[in-house]
Order: structure tokens, then C-alpha cells, then sequence
């Protein structure tokens, strides 16, 4: 048995309350991280901006990291771990719905600039963050639709994340992609974490098997959605590993953690590459 070979990234969600510089781009990079998911939320970083995009591109070329992902816009705004305004593509307001598709195509619209592979979407809000009339099967579904044909002008693929709401399990987004939407061209974007909150975190992993695009690799105790390092909550890394390998995934395993308020993200990124180590140690090719 000898080790397989896997790229890892990190998120800019763990910068997600500051403004996104150069320098964290460099932080990731000295942590020997390969690519990045930006998170696109306007305090963050503004994707509206044609400059911003600019940078954002030699920021890149600077650091050899590449833009694998772009996170679709979920909040106005984010500021000390806190959300401000949101957005839902499964709103049954359909002023609602349509704005937050409109905030997705502008992230959409990064790709002609910065090109990358994958826009990660919620489907409607998480349970912790439902407003009335919100998460509507029908809205989610007019919604990807449209996104999907953005997605596909500028050559991105759609990845809709298992997140914490009825729309978002593992079982729903299979159906709504094979069956509701008659094969629509998109996959799923496996958040390890969010799979966890709901205790069927390997049932999950085996029902995306031919599905899977990419991932969200945090860990929890199975009670908050804390964007912790893994190993540092209940998550078996050694099973979750095994059961990915086994549906035949082998893309990037893309760190999305957290920073709370007053932490220091530089001592997460250093822990995050102790774990990198460690889950590299787990996949193996015979």
C-alpha cells in the first residue's frame, strides 16, 4: 500500500469577518496549501468590482495557489462571526428568490475574470437561519435551474452543498438532480461538518457516490455548526476518509473553518496543515 497523492484548499471563510488582502493568500500559501474556495460576501470581498477581481487575480499569480471554488453569496454581510441580511434562492417571496440569484450571478461572473471550476450553492437558508416562507421546494427548484444555465456560459460547474435544511440532505439533492430536474448538469459540494450535525455523516458520503464535485472539510461535536479543525470535534476522520475513497472521489478536500471572534487565524492555519498531514496518511492505493 503506498500513499495516494490528494490537493487540499482552504476557504477564505477563515478570514470571512475582514476584508480579503494579499497577505492572507500569502498565509495559505506558506501553510503549503495548493488552492483556495473564495466565499464570496461583499464585506469580504467585492465581486462586483472589476479592480478587486484584478487583484484578486495577481494575488494568485503571486502565490501559485489557484481559485478552485467560489462560495455563491448567502449574507449581505458578515462581521465578528455574525450574519447581516440573507439571502435564499428557495424564498416563496419571489423578490427574494430572485435576488439572491442575482447575487449568485454576479459571483458567476468572477469566473470571466478569475477563471474556476466549481460555485458552491446553499439551497435556501439553514433551519438555524429559516425565515417564514422560506426553504419552498419549488423556488429552490426554479432557482437552480437558472443558476445552472448561468453556470454553464462561463464554464462552471454547479455544486449544491449538503447543508442543514430539507431541501439540502444527501437523499434530497440526489432526487432533485436525477429526478425533479431530469439530470440537470450539477453535483454536490459534501460538507463533512453539516453531514455530522444530522449523525449520518456515512450514509451521507454513500448516497453522493457519482455526484460528488467537492467538499467542505471541517469537524464539530454534533450540536453547533463550529467550522473546528479536524480531530478536534467527534468526527471519525479514518471512516470518513475511507467511505469517500470508496465512491471513487478523488478531487480536492477543501478546508472551510472558522475563525470566532478574537481567535487568530494563523494559529488555525497551522493546525489545519498538522491535519492536512494526517488525513493524507489516510488515503491509500493498492
Amino acid at each position: 500500500m503506498i500513499p495516494l497523492e490528494r490537493r487540499f484548499g482552504i476557504s477564505t471563510h477563515l478570514f470571512h469577518s475582514a476584508r480579503l488582502t494579499r497577505d492572507h493568500l500569502v498565509d495559505i500559501a506558506a501553510h503549503k496549501f495548493e488552492t483556495i474556495e473564495l466565499f464570496a460576501t461583499a464585506t469580504h470581498f467585492d465581486y462586483r468590482s472589476g479592480s478587486a477581481l484584478a487583484e484578486l487575480g495577481e494575488w494568485l499569480s503571486d502565490t501559485r495557489l489557484e481559485l478552485h471554488s467560489v462560495h455563491a453569496p448567502i449574507v449581505e454581510g458578515f462581521t465578528d462571526g455574525n450574519w447581516i441580511g440573507s439571502f435564499s434562492n428557495a424564498a416563496g417571496a419571489e423578490q427574494r428568490r430572485k435576488a439572491a440569484v442575482a447575487e449568485t450571478a454576479a459571483a458567476l461572473e468572477i469566473a470571466k475574470q478569475v477563471p474556476y471550476r466549481y460555485l458552491v450553492v446553499h439551497l435556501g437558508m439553514p433551519d438555524e437561519y429559516v425565515e417564514p416562507n422560506d426553504n419552498q421546494p419549488d423556488a429552490a427548484r426554479r432557482s437552480v435551474d437558472e443558476i445552472v444555465e448561468l453556470a454553464a456560459k462561463v464554464n462552471v460547474k454547479v455544486a449544491l452543498e449538503v447543508i442543514p435544511n430539507r431541501l439540502s440532505t444527501a437523499a434530497s439533492l440526489v432526487r432533485l438532480i436525477e429526478d425533479d430536474l431530469d439530470g440537470i448538469d450539477a453535483g454536490i459540494c459534501l460538507d463533512y461538518g453539516h453531514a455530522n450535525l444530522r449523525g449520518d455523516l456515512g450514509d451521507t458520503i454513500e448516497a453522493l457516490s457519482g455526484h460528488l464535485l467537492t467538499t467542505h472539510v471541517h469537524d464539530n461535536h454534533g450540536r453547533r455548526d463550529d467550522h473546528l479543525v479536524p480531530y478536534s470535534g467527534n468526527i471519525n476522520w479514518d471512516a470518513a476518509m475511507m467511505e469517500t475513497q470508496k465512491i471513487g472521489y478523488d478531487g480536492v478536500m477543501m478546508f472551510e473553518l472558522a475563525t470566532p471572534p478574537g481567535g487568530d487565524p494563523i494559529d488555525i492555519l497551522k493546525r489545519a496543515a498538522r491535519a492536512r498531514e494526517r488525513l493524507e496518511k489516510t488515503f491509500i492505493t493498492f
